[in-house]
């Protein structure tokens, strides 16, 4: 059987028995792991977890290329297949006895970013994540206060897990071979999260406003929000751009907006 890559769900097989290896090893799987691949595509990866966790679970957008994963991990241990959308998937429902989820997979770059922010509202149910993505989005994801890459994507997985890049992986090790350099990032959320806020949904908020506009100042992205006076009293300097605030900081801004609403709710 073969199998051609369809540009509509951003296949890009990834063939180089290297870099596969690599991955493995970063992931070095047991037999005892809960073990998830999203989009498996023919089985590259798969066929090389299997055998050492002896059973897994994969979440398949494409229905046409089960059949050919199917034969490609026949007698390589247990393989549960779902066909699903990952962006939509609820991933509790993958949950085995007390075990926490081990999510791998080549994750297509049209939906990465998403997929992401999906699968942090399952980050207590995770034990760690490995991932190989577009390199930009890899350096968006592990960058610090100050850097070119450093944004919301950033704060936001930041704020749930552990965030490593463990290497860079060239266009030629797929087919076909994408545009872009890709890369390897290992996710592990805290069991504590060492920043805390008050509200999850008005420091995403706060996030999201302070970045709306790169070149503005906190000042200016954060009028609506707070006033200069407060972002001061706060030891943030209102003319600071929010590439260069710590996650400390934005939850600084977070609580004192929620406990700014709080105190005009009663008045």
């Amino acid at each position: 059987m073969t199998h051609k890559a369809r540009k509509r769900f951003g296949q890009n097989f990834l063939h180089d028995t290297g870099v596969i290896q690599s991955i493995v090893n970063a992931i070095y799987p047991r037999k005892e792991d809960n073990l998830i691949e999203i989009g498996p595509g023919l089985g590259a990866l798969t066929t090389q977890l299997l055998p050492l966790a002896e059973s897994m679970q994969v979440v398949e957008l494409d229905r046409d290329v089960i059949p050919h994963l199917e034969q490609a991990c026949s007698g390589l241990g247990e393989l549960k297949i779902t066909q699903a959308d990952a962006l939509n998937f609820d991933f509790t429902s993958l949950m085995v006895a007390d075990k926490k989820l081990r999510i791998v997979g080549n994750l297509p770059y049209n939906i990465s970013t998403p997929l992401l922010f999906h699968l942090m509202a399952y980050a207590a149910q995770i034990q760690d994540m490995h991932f190989m993505l577009q390199k930009e989005v890899v350096d968006r994801m592990s960058a610090a206060p100050g850097n070119k890459h450093y944004g919301r994507l950033t704060i936001m997985l930041q704020y749930f897990c552990q965030v490593d890049k463990l290497f860079d992986v060239p266009p030629e090790a797929f087919d076909p071979a994408p545009k872009v350099d890709s890369a390897v990032v290992r996710l592990t959320p805290y069991s504590v999260l060492p920043i805390q806020v008050d509200n999850i949904e008005t420091y995403a908020m706060v996030v999201t406003k302070s970045f709306a506009h790169r070149r503005k100042t906190l000042r200016n992205n954060l009028k609506n929000l707070l006033t200069s006076d407060q972002i001061e009293a706060l030891g943030i300097n209102p003319s600071s751009r929010a590439e260069t605030l710590t996650q400390q900081q934005f939850a600084l801004l977070s609580n004192a907006l929620d406990a700014f609403q709080v105190q005009q709710a009663k008045s």
